[in-house]
C-alpha cells in the first residue's frame, strides 16, 4: 500500500492561499466597517428601525457635524488635552531617555521597564486608580499638597482648599491630561532609547576632544540625530491625542464631566451614535476627525521635513 501525502500547493498559488486568512479578516473586520461608515454617513439612520429605514441625506450630517456647538467644543477639548499631555510627554522624554542611556549600564533595562510598564496597564486599572488618587477628600494627590501646604515657604502656593480634580470643569482636562502623559512618556522613552543606541560613539570621541561640552554635544549632535524618532513619536501623538477616549470616557462616567469639560470628539461621536442613535451624525463626525488627523499629520511631516529650497 503507497502512502498517503496530503496535497502540495504549487509555488504560484502558496502566498495567495498563505495570506488569504488575514485578507477575509481584514475584507470582514477591517474594510467593510470602514465603507459601512462612509455610506452611513449620508444616511439618516436610527438602527432600532432596521436597515429598510436608511434615508439618503446628502451633506446634511456633515453640515449639522459643523453647525454643532457640542461638535466644536469638542474638539476643544481634545486639542487643549493633546497639548497639554503630548508636548510634555517629549519634553521630558528625550532628557530622559538621554539620562538612563548615559547613566545606567545593568539596571537599564529594569528602569526602562519600570517606565514602560503604565503603556502596558490595563486603561480601566489606571483610571480606577487615578480616580481613587484624584479623589476630592481622601486622595493621595490632595493629601499630598496639603502636606506641602504645611511647608512655610512653600505653603503659599498650594491651595487654600482640597481641589475637585474630577467634578470641577476647570481640573478636569489637566486631570486627564496628567494620566495620559503618565501613561505614554514611557512609551517615548523606550522610542528615543532605540534611536539614541544607534548614534555612533565615535561622534561623540570626536567632539569631546574638540572641546564640546555634554550640553553642545546634546544640542548639535544627539538632537539632529533624534530628528526621525521625534517626528514618528510626535506623530504618534498626534494621532493618538485627537482619538483620546478610554480615558476620559472612564473618568467622567461616559458623559464628559461637569460641562462637558472632558468630552473629547470620540466621546462625542460615540455618544451621538450609542446614546442619541443617530449613527448618520455620528459617522459623518468620524470622517471629519479623520480629516482632521491626516491634515495635522501632513503640516507635523512638513515641520520635520520643509521643501528643500531650489537653486
Amino acid at each position: 500500500m503507497k502512502p498517503t501525502f496530503p496535497m502540495r500547493l504549487s509555488p504560484r498559488l502558496a502566498p495567495y492561499v498563505l495570506l488569504s486568512p488575514f485578507v477575509v479578516l481584514f475584507l470582514i473586520f477591517g474594510l467593510f466597517p470602514l465603507m459601512f461608515s462612509l455610506f452611513l454617513a449620508f444616511q439618516s439612520w436610527e438602527p432600532t428601525s432596521g436597515l429598510s429605514a436608511m434615508k439618503f441625506v446628502g451633506l446634511e450630517n456633515f453640515a449639522f457635524s459643523l453647525e454643532d456647538e457640542w461638535f466644536w467644543k469638542s474638539l476643544g477639548n481634545t486639542a487643549w488635552m493633546a497639548l497639554a499631555s503630548g508636548v510634555p510627554q517629549h519634553l521630558v522624554a528625550i532628557p530622559l531617555a538621554v539620562f538612563i542611556h548615559t547613566s545606567f549600564t545593568r539596571l537599564r533595562d529594569g528602569v526602562v521597564g519600570a517606565y514602560f510598564l503604565p503603556y502596558i496597564t490595563s486603561t480601566v486599572a489606571i483610571a480606577i486608580m487615578f480616580s481613587s488618587l484624584f479623589s476630592t477628600d481622601f486622595g493621595l494627590v490632595n493629601q499630598a499638597l496639603n502636606a506641602v501646604r504645611q511647608v512655610p515657604i512653600l505653603g503659599w502656593l498650594m491651595p487654600a482648599e482640597p481641589i475637585d480634580w474630577l467634578g470641577a470643569p476647570q481640573n478636569i482636562k489637566p486631570a486627564i491630561s496628567m494620566i495620559v502623559f503618565w501613561r505614554y512618556v514611557g512609551f517615548n522613552v523606550v522610542l528615543y532609547l532605540a534611536a539614541l543606541q544607534t548614534i555612533p560613539k565615535d561622534i561623540y570621541e570626536a567632539a569631546t576632544m574638540d572641546g564640546a561640552g555634554r550640553f553642545q554635544q546634546f544640542w548639535y549632535i544627539t538632537l539632529p540625530s533624534l530628528k526621525p524618532m521625534i517626528f514618528f513619536g510626535v506623530t504618534l501623538s498626534v494621532i493618538g491625542g485627537l482619538q483620546l477616549f478610554e480615558e476620559p470616557f472612564i473618568l467622567t462616567g461616559g458623559r464628559g464631566g461637569s460641562n462637558q469639560a472632558g468630552m473629547t470628539t470620540a466621546i462625542y461621536l460615540y455618544r451621538m451614535a450609542f446614546d442619541f442613535n443617530d449613527f448618520g451624525a455620528a459617522s459623518a463626525m468620524s470622517w471629519l476627525l479623520f480629516f482632521m488627523v491626516a491634515i495635522l499629520t501632513w503640516l507635523t511631516n512638513r515641520a520635520f521635513n520643509p521643501p528643500s529650497k531650489a537653486k
